[in-house]
């Protein structure tokens, strides 16, 4: 730790010199997102039709096409009725973490609610992976300074590391004054890792994945992992969910219509978009690129510092 906090880390490149970026994957489906919250009913979610393990699995499939690795954050929910998807994670050399059990945000949460999700949710992925799960990502990126008691409670289940704050504005979440880098929290030895985010005239701008991705032109994420890492010399935070790539997911009535535009708008394109991306630098899971043991999985290979 530097004197400011932030986690120091060594830069892992590849074989060609390139620094590695690290990529993840909320794994949930489509009716799991907070958009949609006063629309369905959790009481419904068994009776809607399940399409997260047909996603994933061609998520997967990208990755294996370029070389890449990744972390999935599971839903616990998920992986209870799924478990031959958490297996096919781990098969694929990737890294597998936590995202809670049923997708609540943590700042509607009590902090024995809190602690009782992720226990859950950390045993349930833990007994089907047959491997310690060291990583966790709030619903909702839903940590922040109103809750800083849910890192306490991380730490003390075992966790290493979270990546549960996007340092941008935004309606849904966000922390705008968070540091924009891996960064100790509390006075513990757990590590933040925020979605990347590009400092422009004071005043962050989101990057990272998710709806941007889908929403803004593929030349504008490009343009910001290769500014961070040839300018910044950092990797890249990315992620998105596996149900941006199912342009056929059922349409949920009743939704708000930003929610809609949020969620619906460029799903065709997606999966084109990520084949670029995944082939455009080398991606590593979050385990692998900051670091961090995690007896996953995906050894770097041909990585210097």
């Amino acid at each position: 730790m530097n004197a400011t906090g932030q986690y120091e880390f060594p830069v892992l490149r590849d074989e060609h010199g390139r620094i590695c970026n690290a990529m993840s994957i909320d794994v949930e489906d489509y009716f799991h997102v907070a958009a949609f919250d006063g629309c369905i009913d959790p009481g419904s979610w068994e009776r809607l039709e399940h399409r997260v393990r047909e996603n994933t699995a061609r998520v997967l499939a990208l990755l294996r096409e370029s070389g890449a690795r990744a972390t999935f954050f599971v839903l616990g929910w998920v992986a209870e009725r799924y478990p031959e998807l958490v297996r096919d994670i781990v098969a694929g050399g990737h890294e597998i973490a936590c995202h809670g059990y049923m997708h609540r945000k943590a700042t509607e949460q009590s902090r024995e609610e809190f602690r009782e999700d992720v226990h859950r949710a950390k045993g349930v992925l833990e007994d089907i992976a047959g491997r310690e799960v060291i990583g966790y990502r709030a619903p909702t990126y839903s940590i922040g300074q109103d809750n800083p008691w849910a890192y306490e409670i991380l730490e003390s289940l075992g966790f290493r590391y979270s990546s549960s704050i996007y340092p941008v504005r935004h309606d849904l979440y966000g922390v705008p004054d968070a540091p924009r880098y891996p960064h100790y929290v509390q006075d513990g030895g757990l590590i933040e890792i925020p979605i990347s985010t590009l400092r422009v005239r004071g005043r962050n701008l989101p990057c990272g994945g998710g709806g941007y991705f889908r929403l803004l032109p593929y030349f504008y994420t490009r343009l910001a992992c290769r500014h961070i890492n040839h300018r910044e010399r950092k990797p890249y935070n990315f992620y998105f969910h596996p149900w941006e790539i199912d342009p056929e997911q059922p349409r949920i009535g009743g939704a708000p219509l930003k929610s809609r535009f949020r969620h619906y708008t460029n799903l065709s394109r997606m999966e084109r978009k990520l084949r670029r991306l995944f082939a455009s630098c080398p991606w590593r899971s979050m385990g692998e690129v900051y670091g961090i043991c995690t007896n996953q999985g995906g050894v770097p290979d041909g990585g210097s510092t």
